[in-house]
């Protein structure tokens, strides 16, 4: 791609003319976000409120956290399997991606 105004070659990337006007050049690269949910959020959550489902709704299971909230965590047991899951990194998130541990 040209310049219209000097006639220059315009690098690909860049959003003006580097040479009309060279505080435009090269924009910066963004970083992406990691937004993976947190590995000790979610196990602590699931520790003190994993019988309400609260732990589910934080990963993004919308229906098993309701579940969970009606059953009082599977009467205690589905709550237990849920801690000791999350604590050996056996559990993802609604979007399949691993916990994130910092």
């Amino acid at each position: 791609m040209t310049c219209e105004k000097c006639g220059k070659e315009i690098p690909e990337g860049t959003t003006s003319c580097p040479s009309c006007n060279p505080s435009l050049g090269p924009q910066p690269a963004t970083t992406p976000v990691d937004d993976r949910k947190d590995w000790l959020t979610t196990l602590l959550l699931s520790i003190f409120l994993g019988q309400l489902g609260v732990d589910r709704f934080y990963l993004g299971y919308i229906g098993l956290g309701v579940l969970k909230l009606l059953t009082a965590g599977g009467c205690g047991i589905w709550w237990l399997v849920d801690v000791i899951l999350i604590a050996t990194d056996g559990l993802k998130d609604a979007k399949g991606r691993a916990l994130r541990k910092r």
